[in-house]
């Protein structure tokens, strides 16, 4: 439980101008948060694909093999 709620803080401050310069001065924690709201935007295609994430070509991979395989 206190972990989560540091988590929260955290990830409250790097969405703020100051409070990112803030976590600046401690450089494994802007990481940290900086990590988790990338998480947090994951589903947006720009970021996902930054990630190294691309839902679409996720689908068009699945889609080849179920051909190739001769399933539905």
């Amino acid at each position: 439980m206190p972990q989560r709620m540091g988590l929260r803080a955290m990830v409250a401050l790097a969405r703020r101008p100051r409070g990112a310069r803030l976590l600046s001065h401690v450089p494994m924690a802007d990481h940290a948060a900086h990590s988790v709201l990338s998480l947090a935007r994951y589903e947006d295609p720009t970021v996902g694909r930054s990630l190294g994430w691309d839902a679409a070509a996720v689908v068009g991979r699945g889609r080849e093999l179920r051909r190739h395989e001769g399933r539905p």
